[in-house]
């Protein structure tokens, strides 16, 4: 039954966007209708919740890494680049405005 539960989980709700109040508020649902016991609904909870943040942690993860793929194959500056680029621009800004020595 917990294995149905789980299965259920991921499916139905997509278990990366599941919050644990939803979480708990199925798992409370089977067990008031019997269909699993009030222990076997705890362990359910624990272990969804556990794996909804993990999934949520891999899909960060993973979307980080394709925005980073995509972000180099476009040779888009990063932000630490574009800093760089722009504080020299700024000293040579700097150096332009000074009055020549002499």
């Amino acid at each position: 039954m917990l294995d149905f539960i789980k299965k259920g989980a991921y499916i139905g709700a997509g278990l990366a966007v599941m919050t644990t109040e939803k979480i708990q508020e199925v798992v409370s649902d089977l067990v008031k209708t019997g269909g699993i016991s009030e222990q076997e609904g705890k362990k359910a909870v624990a272990d969804l919740v556990a794996k909804s943040r993990q999934a949520r942690l891999d899909l960060e993860a993973n979307i980080e890494s394709k925005m980073t793929n995509f972000l180099q194959r476009w040779n888009v500056p990063t932000r630490a680049e574009f800093n760089s680029l722009e504080a020299r621009l700024e000293a040579l800004r700097q150096s332009m405005e000074k009055p020549p020595k002499g």
